[in-house]
């Protein structure tokens, strides 16, 4: 029973490799089907018995309103592969130029009238500043745990970067006993913050 299982796992696991290894091979092919939208202004088009009418505004032309849109829906495609399989710790940073994909999209779409592409880290900023923060927060945590370093040491080191003696942390901290110390015979030395 177990051993079907695992097969049965394997074949899944082969057949989800197998279709998003053919899908990253044939984005090239992909990229290239803007070139079967037309060269006007106006397509009016029937898709599966809906019509369909789009009007390219600033672009003055369908097949580059299609050719932005597939320039940006190729790499976007991409790094969700990318995102979804990434076992590495940092893969989250792969939310940034997803959003801005994302954006870019959106506002081809949105809003016509001009090419917006310039303004969007104005909207991504926070976005950044998050992730920043937050990839910070997960590989000071990896490190730590890599080098096995107590945090609780930070606690010794004031804003400036002098070491704390015994009678201000005694005072900041009323639970800290002279029992405790005789633990942590390793206090002395000095922090390595590299």
């Amino acid at each position: 029973m177990q051993r079907k299982k695992l097969t049965q796992l394997r074949s899944e696991s082969l057949l989800t490799g197998s279709i998003l290894a053919a899908f990253i091979a044939g984005t090239p092919y992909f990229f290239y089907l803007y070139e079967g939208f037309p060269d006007v202004k106006i397509w009016e088009t029937s898709f599966f018995g809906f019509d369909i009418r789009y009007e390219s505004g600033f672009y003055q032309s369908v097949n580059v309103a299609g050719w932005l849109f597939f320039s940006k829906l190729i790499p976007l495609l991409l790094l969700l592969i990318w995102f979804f399989t990434c076992k590495h710790w940092w893969y989250h940073s792969l939310i940034i130029p997803i959003c801005m994909y994302i954006f870019q999209i959106y506002s081809l779409f949105n809003e016509d009238i001009f090419y917006k592409d310039s303004v969007e880290i104005y909207y991504l900023a926070p976005l950044i500043l998050f992730a920043f923060i937050f990839l910070y927060t997960v590989r000071m945590k990896i490190f730590d745990r890599i080098h096995n370093i107590d945090l609780s040491e930070l606690e010794r080191v004031s804003f400036k970067g002098k070491i704390r003696d015994e009678d201000e942390l005694t005072n900041q901290y009323p639970s800290f006993s002279k029992e405790d110390e005789q633990e942590d015979d390793d206090d002395d030395e000095p922090l390595f913050m590299g």
